[in-house]
């Protein structure tokens, strides 16, 4: 008997089996009422997720770019904290467009990992208590892009000529 054919096999009352990130090899119980009514809309909660995402990041990186929002000021744009900004802006909009999602979401998981790392980490361990989780949270939801793709409502899609 093979993995997928003791995975799908169930007991009566156990629910139904659904695929986890479309593939057929790996399968979970779907057992709440809550799976059962979002589970088909898995696909546009991906993009909305990816479109949030992005445009949070976006904004994220505007204030060190122009200033603004409770800032300083404007970082220096060929410092550490300019190339940030850009990152930011840029690969927020990219990743919130679709649009070379998997390799623009790798960068931005990379850049937060680098501010955890630097800016929150010496403060203490805890995210919680270092001011970390923005950082991450956005880390870890980009390395999902970077795996994921873009999925629907994205450039990639029409560029690929799924819609």
């Amino acid at each position: 008997m093979s993995d997928l054919e003791v995975l799908s096999r169930r007991s009566p009352g156990e629910g139904e089996w659904v695929p986890v990130c479309g593939k057929r090899e790996t399968l979970l119980p779907r057992n709440s009422r809550m799976e059962r009514f979002l589970g088909p809309h898995t696909a546009t909660l991906h993009a909305v997720l990816r479109i949030v995402a992005g445009l949070l990041f976006c904004q994220h990186g505007l204030p060190k770019l122009f200033g603004g929002f409770g800032s300083r000021g404007p970082a220096e744009l060929f410092s550490q904290m300019g190339l940030a900004g850009i990152i930011e802006v840029f690969g927020g909009a990219a990743i919130a467009l679709g649009l070379l999602t998997s390799p623009v979401a790798f960068l931005t998981s990379g850049e937060m990992a680098v501010a955890y790392f630097q800016a929150h980490l010496p403060r203490g361990f805890w995210p919680v208590a270092n001011g970390g989780e923005l950082a991450v949270i956005f880390c870890f939801v980009f390395l999902y892009f970077a795996a994921t793709g873009a999925g629907k409502w994205s450039l990639d899609a029409l560029r690929k000529g799924r819609h």
